[in-house]
């Protein structure tokens, strides 16, 4: 079964997938110009050496559980750069215990953060003593209870405007759990 539902702005859809390939997820894992809860800036760009890196050699960023490198939970089928930070979609693999889990929480509303693991290749502090990540080697987006940027949640989308994408992916996916338990 594959839902849709389109949020306005940027004429961007959000699609939340449940099929035999796993539950479908999209949002931003990191956002530039906002500082997280460690005071780290990410600036407009950082990414882009290696999302090109990564391409070149048929790489993918992984999708992990809560930052476990011994859990991983799905796959990104989609990570790229726009105006606004770092936009991921993929699938969490519900073929896993893990998978499933996860995919229970984010139906019932109690996890919906997104988190990146990285090493900062280029830095430098602004006026305020904030550390702007200018290069950034991406390793990993975790799905995570608390992400360190509070605004990096699954169902963010760019421009949605007067509509809650969380309440609507939430809604989604209790919808196509019941139906996939025969409910």
């Amino acid at each position: 079964m594959e839902l849709e539902r389109k949020y306005c702005g940027a004429g961007e859809a959000l699609r939340v997938i449940e099929d035999e390939q796993g539950t479908g997820v999209a949002g931003y894992a990191s956002l530039f110009g906002v500082a997280d809860q460690g005071r780290d800036v990410v600036a407009a760009g950082a990414y882009a050496a290696t999302l090109a890196a990564l391409s070149a050699r048929g790489g993918r960023v992984k999708m992990l559980w809560q930052h476990d490198p011994a859990q991983p939970i799905g796959v990104w089928d989609e990570v790229r750069e726009d105006a606004r930070g770092l936009w991921v979609k993929g699938r969490i693999l519900t073929q896993i215990k893990r998978g499933r889990e996860a995919a229970a929480l984010i139906a019932a509303g109690a996890l919906d953060g997104l988190s990146i693991g990285y090493r900062a290749k280029r830095a430098s502090r602004d006026a305020q003593g904030r550390r702007v990540l200018h290069e950034l080697e991406l390793w990993e987006v975790s799905l995570v209870t608390f992400p360190m940027l509070p605004e990096a949640r699954i169902g963010a989308s760019a421009g949605a405007k007067g509509a809650d994408p969380l309440r609507g992916m939430a809604a989604l996916l209790r919808q196509a759990g019941r139906d996939l338990a025969g409910g």
